[in-house]
C-alpha cells in the first residue's frame, strides 16, 4: 500500500499559518507586509527550494558517508529566479554544493550529486520535469 503524508495549515493572522506535519512538526509561513503578511516566517516559495536543497542534502552526505569520505561540514545553497508574470513559477533553480573536509574525492562528490539528483531525492523528481535545475560544487580542503 501507498505510503501516505498529510500535513494541516491553520491560518494565524493576516497570511500567517502554521503548518503541523502528520509527525508532530510545526512551522510558521508567511509573506512580505506589502502582500498583507507579517514577514514572521518563509514564505511558500521559500520553503520550495528549502525542502529540495534538505532533500538533495540529505542523499549527498548519505552517500558521502558510505563512501567513507572525511565530511566534516557540508550546505546546500539553492536559488531560485521566479517568472515575472503570475503565478510567478521558478524557471531556474541553481543548487551549490559546498564540501568541507579531508581529503575529499572529487569523483564521489560528483557521483554523490548525481545518484542523488537523478535517483534518490523525490523533490527533485517533482521538480524536474517543470524547471530546470542546475548543480554545481566546491570542495573546501581542512588541513
Amino acid at each position: 500500500m501507498a505510503e501516505i503524508k498529510k500535513v494541516v495549515v491553520k491560518m494565524v493572522e493576516g497570511l500567517q499559518m502554521v503548518g503541523r506535519s502528520g509527525s508532530g512538526h510545526a512551522i510558521v509561513v508567511d509573506q512580505m507586509p506589502d502582500v498583507a503578511g507579517l514577514n514572521q516566517g518563509p514564505q511558500p516559495m521559500e520553503l520550495l527550494l528549502i525542502s529540495l536543497a534538505s532533500c538533495t542534502g540529505m542523499d549527498v552526505i548519505s552517500i558521502m558517508k558510505k563512501k567513507r569520505q572525511d565530511l566534516r561540514g557540508f550546505w546546500v545553497e539553492a536559488e531560485g529566479e521566479r517568472a515575472e508574470e503570475h503565478p510567478k513559477v521558478y524557471t531556474k533553480i541553481k543548487l551549490k554544493f559546498v564540501f568541507e573536509g579531508k581529503n575529499i574525492s572529487k569523483e564521489a562528490v560528483e557521483r554523490s550529486i548525481y545518484l542523488s539528483q537523478n535517483k534518490y531525492c523525490p523533490v527533485t523528481a517533482m521538480l524536474r520535469d517543470s524547471v530546470p535545475i542546475e548543480t554545481e560544487y566546491e570542495i573546501i580542503e581542512i588541513p
